[in-house]
């Protein structure tokens, strides 16, 4: 029997982490999460999770950012180096908060994350978004 694919969602808000989880786990994924980016980066080298999801606006409207920047710097002696590879799936409500829309094709050079999903989520489009990344992986 294969071993269930390990997912880390990094999100303060525990009514998100449980939608998403939900149908995760109900698909067979193995989920942990973490409610800050520091206890999310933490969380990353303790588990070795297989996918990241990462909120955008957590503590500060750009901790979503700063994690995804600390994960995939290629910074000698990066404590992140050996999970630069794993894909991250931002989720963002930045779209609704300040009217603006992120995009892989425009916004990849400055934002180093695999793919954008905007809330509220549905748990068809995750699951989808989730398993394509993770066949890409």
């Amino acid at each position: 029997m294969a071993t269930a694919k390990k997912i880390l969602i990094i999100d303060d808000d525990p009514d998100i982490v449980e939608a998403m989880k939900m149908p995760l786990e109900s698909h067979g994924y193995e989920v942990v999460s973490a409610s800050s980016g520091q206890e999310g980066l933490s969380t990353l080298v303790k588990e070795s999770p297989d996918l990241i999801i990462l909120d955008v606006m957590m503590e500060s409207t750009t901790e979503g950012f700063q994690v995804a920047y600390a994960i995939r710097s290629d910074a000698p002696g990066s404590a992140y180096a050996k999970f630069r590879k794993i894909p991250i799936l931002m989720v963002t409500a930045i779209n609704q908060v300040m009217k603006t829309k992120f995009s892989k094709e425009t916004d990849a050079e400055y934002l180093p994350v695999t793919e954008f999903i905007e809330k509220p989520i549905q748990p068809a489009d995750l699951l989808n978004k989730v398993a394509s990344l993770l066949v890409k992986a």
